[in-house]
């Protein structure tokens, strides 16, 4: 991988991680495009390491928070009913399934699920599941002519049910097109959550997740699967755009609607299955990562 290269795909990691388009899908949809070798999941990996120090920056203040009462409701009985601790415990409760699902089918993530026609598949299907999840929420926040607007959930109403739900929706994400926000907002508004709460529990379930994902292929680079180089340069340009992204879009989604979203992954699922239909594209367009 050239330094050029690295200077790209870190630009779509940290445009892309955030917004519910999916950022693996970018990754391995800019290398093909391009004519590169697909970065592979390795590299991804690591280049949410710096997205997420993003997050860790951007939330420092909420996560200094539910850490400090997590600790302390592990000896204090009392701190057991706050709000912050139960919050620590429910973001490693949504934990799990990405966890167990990520080792699982390690072999399919690194393979399989990068052909090109799969991935056009859940860009165009999580659109549409975003888009009717968007609706439904403009509608509850809204109301219209006959109802009322309908009073959405908050974190301080989020259950281990819930929990477990959010964290499932987050390792659909594993298979590139999904987005792990959008299909975590898509799930959040699907069960009544509002935008702010959805996405912002999103960004706190994803922490353990990328961090963890980023270490286990750190070994990967040591053995020369990833250039060390190139792939600390786009972590740095993921980490700086990153969190320029998560400060606009948790302004957006506070007023504006998710469509503009739906519409873009359908046209590029849409386009991408036109591409590779007439052979102009193949599904497995630089596969072997460089």
């Amino acid at each position: 991988m050239s330094w050029f290269e690295s200077l790209i795909l870190g630009l779509v990691q940290g445009l892309t991680e955030f917004l519910p388009i999916s950022s693996s899908a970018h990754l391995r949809l800019t290398a093909a495009f391009a004519g590169w070798h697909d970065p592979g999941a390795a590299f991804t990996a690591i280049t949410q390491i710096g997205t997420e120090a993003a997050v860790l920056i951007y939330f420092r203040k909420d996560i200094a928070r539910i850490v400090s009462a997590w600790f302390r409701s592990l000896t204090n009985k009392a701190m057991r009913s706050d709000h912050d601790a139960q919050m620590g415990w429910l973001v490693i409760v949504g934990s799990i399934p990405i966890g167990v699902l990520g080792v699982t089918f390690k072999d399919q993530i690194e393979g399989p699920f990068r052909d090109l026609r799969l991935i056009a598949t859940t860009l165009i299907v999580m659109g549409v599941v975003l888009g009717i999840a968007d609706r439904l929420a403009a509608r509850d926040e809204t109301g219209g002519k006959h109802r009322a607007a309908k009073e959405r959930k908050t974190l301080k109403e989020l259950n281990i049910r819930d929990g477990l739900i959010f964290g499932f929706c987050q390792a659909m994400a594993l298979i590139p097109g999904v987005s792990r926000s959008g299909a975590t907002i898509s799930g959040g508004l699907l069960m009544g959550y509002t935008r702010e709460a959805a996405a912002r529990y999103s960004f706190l379930l994803a922490i353990p997740a990328v961090l963890a994902s980023g270490a286990f292929e750190l070994k990967d680079a040591g053995e020369g699967h990833v250039s060390w180089g190139p792939t600390i340069f786009a972590t740095i340009i993921a980490f700086v755009v990153g969190y320029a992204v998560i400060a606009w879009f948790m302004k957006f989604i506070t007023t504006k609607s998710f469509m503009p979203f739906v519409i873009y992954r359908i046209v590029l699922g849409l386009v991408l299955f036109a591409l590779v239909g007439t052979d102009t594209l193949s599904p497995h367009a630089g596969e072997s990562a460089g």
